[in-house]
């Protein structure tokens, strides 16, 4: 058999906890469940699990989302997990599941301490929840640059998947000359080897365009049997081994689409049972069929936005459609704004962790499991990153800092900039997590609040009765008193 197909599920939620209690509060929206998480579980993880999809794909879950599931839907969790041992068996010892960036950023528009940082979070991440190292990685919004390349590579992943728009061109490994994507003969039915300068090994696979959007945007009411014939349509007849593949977000099957993992579910039976291609995964593909052509990258693009990177800096152009007139220039000034607190605050997290970390910058790459752990592994990181033996009052400092820059981090999740208008709950959400990291930043936090709030002032919604970034922050916040005098300054779940 030299036919393959390939599903891939992106299957993510952005981080909805209430960063003061790490509980996520009602959303109406979400009704009649308690929120979104909730609502997306009963409509398509679950499902997706019962239909025994998730072993017979390729997918990823976000680690926010997977944390979420382990806590109140364990039972779906479990089945997660089990799905990836399952596909182990069927596909020559290389599981379905592969890794995500931890807390969905935009890779591109970080800092190369916070791309290190978020790869190696998502790598600890997979390894502790499916016991394995993961093969690839997924890029949120497959937003991707050379750096970010580099990242995965130097981190030891093997490949990532992208949209095809974003190769800019390709050549048989060996041969002299580049020849264009764009000029049509892009054959996306098999890997490239990505061109990188450090000529670190990484493989790119790139996901069928059309077929792709065609799922996403509707395909799916046809019904199993015509998905089963639109994917194995995309294989040639031609004695080289050749691999159709599609990429959606995972809530396609039965969020998006009232019962999209039954379509799924029988696509992929039909395909097994009729013979014409055979199942497999990017990692089994990958080892039988090693990339005889590289690629280089069009740098600063994602799946999403037709102007690059630009959905999550800028008034590109890019929205929802649902408020024709409304305008995004709103993103840019909170771009700016964020970025400023990230620098001011990683420059407050190296002055004091100096004083308590050999390295405080490795501290924050090896620290996920302090922070979602317990004394045990406390201990243990301490042992291996702490400055000196610290009392308890400095664990307590060094923790806070950790907290900290999670924080930083999970301030950049990408959908605060997607959707049309910065009061809405995902740009609110991300203030929070804003606010709690200037919480925990130490002396003077008062005084950094008050400057970012200021620039948060051109952050103008579209409705006028929502204001400005200022408003917005303080209302999501829910008004609470100012930052020197939160109860909870200074602490953390663990401590």
């Amino acid at each position: 058999m030299n036919r393959f197909v390939c599903v891939h599920g992106h299957f993510y939620q952005p981080p909805r906890e209430n960063p003061w209690t790490g509980k996520v509060e009602q959303e109406a929206s979400a009704g009649p469940f308690h929120d979104w998480n909730e609502r997306i579980t009963s409509e398509c993880y679950a499902p997706n699990a019962a239909a025994g999809n998730y072993a017979r794909m390729s997918f990823n879950f976000g680690p926010t989302l997977l944390s979420w599931l382990e806590r109140e839907a364990h039972e779906v969790y479990e089945r997660v997990l089990a799905a990836d041992r399952e596909s182990q068996a069927k596909f020559s010892d290389h599981g379905s599941a592969i890794a995500q960036a931890h807390s969905h950023m935009i890779l591109p528009l970080a800092s190369s301490r916070d791309k290190r940082t978020q790869v190696r979070w998502g790598v600890r991440d997979f390894e502790r929840r499916f016991g394995r190292p993961p093969e690839g990685m997924w890029l949120p919004e497959t937003a991707v640059d050379l750096e970010t390349l580099e990242t995965l590579a130097e981190e030891g992943i093997r490949f990532t998947i992208l949209a095809p728009h974003q190769m800019h061109t390709w050549r048989r490994v060996g041969e002299g000359g580049w020849r264009d994507a764009r000029a049509g003969d892009l054959d996306t039915r098999r890997p490239y080897a990505a061109a990188l300068p450090s000529r670190r090994p990484i493989a790119l696979f790139f996901y069928d365009g059309p077929a792709s959007n065609a799922i996403a945007f509707g395909e799916l009411a046809r019904g199993g049997e015509a998905l089963a014939g639109r994917l194995t349509s995309l294989l040639a007849e031609a004695p080289e081994p050749q691999l159709a593949s599609v990429a959606t977000d995972g809530e396609t099957y039965g969020h998006h689409f009232k019962r999209g993992e039954r379509v799924l579910a029988e696509a992929l039976s039909s395909i097994e049972a009729r013979g014409a291609a055979r199942l497999t995964n990017f990692g089994e593909y990958l080892a039988s069929n090693p990339p005889d052509f590289e690629a280089q990258i069009v740098e600063n693009t994602s799946w999403s936005c037709t102007h690059g990177v630009g959905r999550w800096r800028e008034d590109c152009g890019c929205a929802t459609g649902e408020h024709p007139g409304w305008t995004q220039s709103w993103r840019a000034p909170l771009r700016s704004a964020l970025d400023w607190l990230r620098d001011e605050l990683a420059a407050r997290f190296e002055a004091a962790g100096r004083e308590l970390f050999r390295d405080p910058w490795r501290a924050r790459d090896e620290s996920l499991p302090v922070l979602s752990g317990g004394p045990e592994e406390a201990e243990e990181f301490f042992r291996i990153q702490a400055a000196r033996v610290l009392s308890g009052e400095d664990r307590r400092a060094a923790l806070g800092l950790l907290e900290m820059q999670r924080y930083a981090m999970l301030m950049f999740a990408s959908c605060g900039w997607f959707f049309d208008d910065p009061a809405g709950l995902e740009t609110r959400q991300i203030l929070r997590f804003a606010a709690r990291a200037i919480e925990l930043s130490g002396p003077g936090a008062g005084l950094l609040e008050e400057e970012f709030l200021k620039r948060l002032e051109p952050v103008a919604s579209n409705d006028p009765a929502a204001g400005d970034g200022r408003r917005i922050y303080e209302d999501s916040v829910n008004h609470k008193s100012p930052i020197t005098n939160h109860q909870s300054f200074g602490r953390i779940g663990l401590l």
